[in-house]
This record gives structure tokens, sequence and C-alpha cells, in this order.
């Protein structure tokens, strides 16, 4: 890092890379995306936050902080820890903006897998990184995601939910899909996103908790 940088905020720990930045007159925020999400709803918590039109649902800040706390616990739930990698193999939803959020909050670290990968390309980027959980849909258009999968590790037809033990991806426990307020069959092995939301407690305490130590 330049001495340049150094010298324009010394109070400041300079020696990670994910506070590089060029030269700029703006200054970092310097604030976790959690607590910097909280201020906002904080604010103007009636404000629309999030619309997606395909899925037909609109939520205020005030809404949209209180499904991210929801899931933010359920993740919790499921044994993960600051740190441990979530993956995302979807299209644009509202899960998915709920998930970058819930993750952020709790310091687990979201893996963003390309929606148009095949099964040798998703195999590949959830061993690189050892996802620990992942959340894709079902399918879309002409992928079928669940389907590739099940290629990769068939053994999970005969696991419990967040019990998942496969050679093919040895490091990932739980697969979670997004279905629509409970529509579709049952997925052995995997676990619906809205199951999963309906075991988080928005109250939780552990997440104010683990967002002091961010």
């Amino acid at each position: 890092m330049s001495a340049e940088l150094s010298e324009s905020s010394p109070a400041t720990p300079l020696f990670t890379s994910s506070y590089a930045r060029g030269a700029t007159d703006v200054p970092l925020i310097e604030q976790p995306i959690g607590a910097f999400f909280d201020a906002m709803a904080a604010r103007q918590p009636e404000h629309e936050a999030l619309v997606s039109v395909h899925q037909r649902r609109r939520y205020t800040y005030r809404e949209l902080q209180r499904e991210t706390d929801r899931l933010a616990s359920a993740l919790l739930g499921l044994g993960l820890q600051s740190g441990e990698r979530v993956g995302i193999w979807s299209h644009n939803n509202a899960e998915w903006v709920l998930l970058q959020l819930a993750t952020a909050k709790v310091g687990l670290i979201l893996v963003n897998i390309n929606p148009a990968y095949r099964t040798a390309e998703v195999e590949y980027a959830l061993n690189k990184v050892n996802c620990r959980a992942l959340v894709t849909m079902a399918r879309f258009k002409t992928s079928d995601y669940i389907g590739m999968l099940r290629e990769l590790a068939p053994e999970w037809a005969h696991s419990q939910p967040g019990q998942l033990e496969s050679v093919t991806l040895p490091h990932l426990k739980t697969v979670v899909w997004i279905d629509e307020a409970g529509q579709g069959a049952d997925q052995p092995g995997l676990m619906r996103f809205s199951s999963l939301l309906a075991n988080g407690n928005p109250d939780d305490t552990r997440l104010a908790v683990i967002a002091a130590t961010l």
C-alpha cells in the first residue's frame, strides 16, 4: 500500500486489502454492511426498500430488516459461524437480497456463484472455498439446479437436512432451495427456504453480540 494512502488516514488500520482504495477525497464509511443497513432502517423505516416485481413482493425498510434478522438467526441455528462461507446459486430474487444482508450481519462470507454454471463448474466453485451451506433455486429456464446437485451428490437422497454427506462435496452440509410459500414437492435431504426462515427469531440476542465483533 502506498505511503500517500497510509498518510491520508493514519488512525485507520490500513494493512488489509479490503480497505484499499484509489485516490479520492471521499472517505470510506468504515462501517459493517449490517450496521449501515440498520442505520438506514432506523432513519426511514416505512420507506420502500425492496421491490421484486416477478415475485410480487414489496418490503419497507422495517420489514426487510425484520426478515433479514430472522434469516440471520436461522443461519446461526444451522450451526454456521462467522468466517464460514455460504453460497448463493440463483438469479435475482428477494431471497438473494435477504441472504446478502443476513450473512453480513453475522460475519458469514457470501459466495456468489454464477447462475449459468453447469455441474462441473459449481462443483469446483463450492469446493474451492469450502462452502458449508448453499442457497439455490430449484430450476430456471434450462438450468435444473437441484438436478445438477443431485448428480454430484446422489447420497443426499438418504441424508437429513443440515447433515449432508458427500464424497464429491465434502464440506457442504446444508442446501436450501428457494420455494414459493411452501409450494412444490419436498426435496429429500434439502431444506426449503420458507422453513429455514420460519426457524429464525428476529429478536435473537446473538445478533447484537456478533455485530459488536465485526
